[in-house]
Order: structure tokens, then sequence, then C-alpha cells
């Protein structure tokens, strides 16, 4: 199974030199192609179901920027292949906005399993910044501040192989 793990700069660095991505408390969140998400886009192309993961995962990318203030302002993805069994979630909240497509995976995720990094490029890197400053009030109902969040959007994640990682910009 393709997941989609969220990152900041810093943490993908830091995975690319342990080889690994080390196991948060109660396992790695990331984002896949669930029977929520599924349902939710109402689509049966496997290619489209993967982008709407693949932006989920951009999305709590955001998230993490917002919390860290001192990272460099760019949304980064790992897609990683990970057996079937490794990988759950939660059914009840399958179809619940917010956790459309997480999935918790226990354990590390060994960095030989990646496929690629999905990272913005720097022209994403002023309203990926805005968008970080605006989450909270987004949050909170604000409809400028979503209309910012929204055009972070905007910006394709560019595709990296995984021995580019050492080369990223940041």
């Amino acid at each position: 199974m393709r997941v989609y793990v969220p990152l900041t700069l810093p943490a993908l660095r830091e995975a690319h030199r342990a080889g690994e991505l080390a196991p948060e408390r109660g396992g790695t969140v990331a984002y896949a192609v669930t029977p929520g998400l599924r349902e939710w886009y109402l689509s049966d192309d496997s290619e489209e179901l993967e982008y709407a993961a693949l932006n989920r995962a951009a999305q709590a990318s955001l998230r993490l920027l917002a919390g860290r203030p001192e990272v460099p302002r760019r949304r980064v993805v790992v897609a990683l292949d990970v057996a079937d069994g490794a990988v759950s979630f939660d059914p009840d909240r399958g179809l619940e906005r917010e956790s459309l497509g997480e999935v918790r995976i226990e354990g590390a995720l060994s960095m030989s399993k990646a496929a690629a990094v999905h990272m913005d490029s720097g022209d994403a890197v002023e309203d990926v910044t805005a968008a970080a400053d605006a989450l909270g009030a987004a949050d909170m109902g604000d409809e400028d501040a979503r209309f910012i969040v929204d055009g972070a959007e905007d910006h394709e994640l560019l595709w990296y192989a995984t021995q580019e990682i050492p080369h990223l910009p940041g």
C-alpha cells in the first residue's frame, strides 16, 4: 500500500540520515486511499485517489509548518510503500472531513521503502508561509484566512527521486 507521510524539511533530512522515519507516540500519521477517502471522492480512478491522499498529506504538512515557525516554509510529503497489514485506520472516523484518508503506522518506516518525495517549489514559499500563519484563524472560521490557506493548495508539489534528498533546496 502506498502511504503519504507529511513532514517538514528538517524531519525529512533527519529521516534520510537515520535511514528511517522514527515512529511517533501512537504511530506515524500518514494518508492513503482508504474506504472513506474512496467513498468521499466517489471515484474509481486510482491515480485520482492517490492524488487526493497526497493532497491530504500536504495539508497535514502545512499544519506541521504552522506549529514550527523556525523550519523552512515548504510542505514536504514522502511517499512510501508499506505492507497492508502495517496500516490501520479508524472506520468510525472514515468519512469525517478532517480525517479523510488518515492512517496510522506502528513502528519505524524504512526510507528504503520510499518511492518519492514531494515538496513545494521556491515559488510557493511566500504563499505557504502566509497559509501557515493564517491556519489558526481559518480553523476558527475566518473566511479571509481560509482564502489564504487555499492559496497554498493552488501550488502543486514537485516530485523528487529519493536519491535527490541530500540536494533538496531549503
